[in-house]
């Protein structure tokens, strides 16, 4: 994993952070990249037997790991992903769970910060899923 969002070049990706723009905190404005462009489809917080985790921080936690899961199947790591979309059903409880939500976000996914959009929804397909989250990767050619 990247310790820094510097470090991102090494992954054969790079950070677009616009002259005189303010460095965003937690997310890129945009990252460029050449290789293996992965995509997952929208990810949800239950394990390989479709079992719920319980509540929205565990959730989120299985949901960073199936992102991760799909990346890895295709030979990618974490540093790799460069762009994540969050829905989620409540944007208060993201809100509200930011602390434990950074502690999370960094055990997985370390320093590395890909462009994030987070999106509240009314709903989504599974009835008991709370957070879901698409994932692009891209893959450096060798």
């Amino acid at each position: 994993m990247s310790d820094t969002q510097d470090d991102a070049v090494t992954a054969g990706l790079t950070v677009l952070q616009p002259a005189g723009w303010t460095k965003p905190k937690g997310y890129a404005n945009g990252i460029a990249g050449r290789g293996t462009v992965v995509l997952t489809g929208g990810l949800i917080g239950w394990d390989e037997n479709e079992e719920f985790a319980d509540g929205f921080m565990p959730q989120v936690e299985q949901t960073l790991k199936n992102v991760i899961a799909v990346v890895r199947e295709a030979g990618g790591e974490v540093e790799h992903i460069a762009r994540l979309t969050w829905y989620v059903r409540s944007v208060d409880t993201y809100r509200a769970s930011l602390g434990e939500l950074g502690a999370v976000y960094r055990e997985l996914m370390g320093r590395h910060y890909p462009a994030m959009a987070l999106v509240g929804v009314a709903d989504l397909v599974e009835p008991k899923a709370l957070v879901e989250i698409e994932a692009t990767a891209i893959i450096p050619d060798v």
